[in-house]
């Protein structure tokens, strides 16, 4: 039973917290979001509050029909079973595998290793260390993307797959400019525009 809008708890430049506002938009589903600033305060994330959220205490945590759910993936997976609109995950098993197969990819492989966490954990050497494994998880995915892709990651329909990509590709490019060309899509859920946007970095 639907018990009002999802509320999303996220950061405006997560990667999944991203994710999960690309999946809403494509599915036309309103929400509210609750800023978590993953910088400020030693990390709005490590409140009493918010561990009584999501003890994982990372982003995003969603409150939907009831429940919250607090992996990307997870939540678009229940929306895609709960809700109609544009279908993310192909009826066709073959190709169901392959969005799968490359949103594990990228949520698992690449993404989690050049996290905020991660990083403020290596200090001086976080730089280099990104580019490595987003260089590494790239030519990897490559291939990969070689086989399925057609006008997206797999054939021509947007999938989850997509969904994973395209925040991914944004923070590629802000650890190594001009090295990945980001395709200009799913703007409304874009880090530049969001509720805890920065000013000075809004469009």
């Amino acid at each position: 039973e639907d018990a009002g809008k999802p509320i999303i708890h996220g950061y405006f430049r997560s990667s999944c917290s991203w994710r999960v506002r690309i999946d809403f938009a494509l599915k036309g589903i309103e929400f509210d979001q609750v800023p978590v600033n993953l910088i400020k305060d030693g990390g709005q994330q490590f409140t009493e509050q918010y561990k009584g959220l999501n003890p994982i205490q990372q982003v995003p945590a969603v409150q939907i029909d009831g429940i919250t759910l607090s992996q990307s993936l997870a939540v678009i997976q229940y929306i895609e079973e709960t809700r109609r609109g544009h279908r993310l995950l192909p009826t066709d098993p073959k190709k169901c595998a392959q969005v799968h197969m490359i949103s594990d990819f990228i949520a698992s492989g690449i993404q989690p290793v050049q996290n905020l966490y991660v990083l403020q954990k290596l200090r001086a050497e976080k730089v280099q260390w990104a580019h490595n494994f987003i260089q590494r998880g790239f030519e990897a995915l490559e291939p990969i993307l070689k086989e399925t892709a057609g006008k997206y990651c797999v054939r021509d329909e947007i999938s989850m797959a997509d969904i994973c990509l395209v925040p991914q590709v944004y923070n590629a490019e802000r650890r190594q400019p001009q090295s990945f060309r980001i395709v200009d899509a799913f703007k409304e859920s874009h880090p530049s525009c969001q509720l805890d946007t920065p000013a000075e970095i809004c469009t």
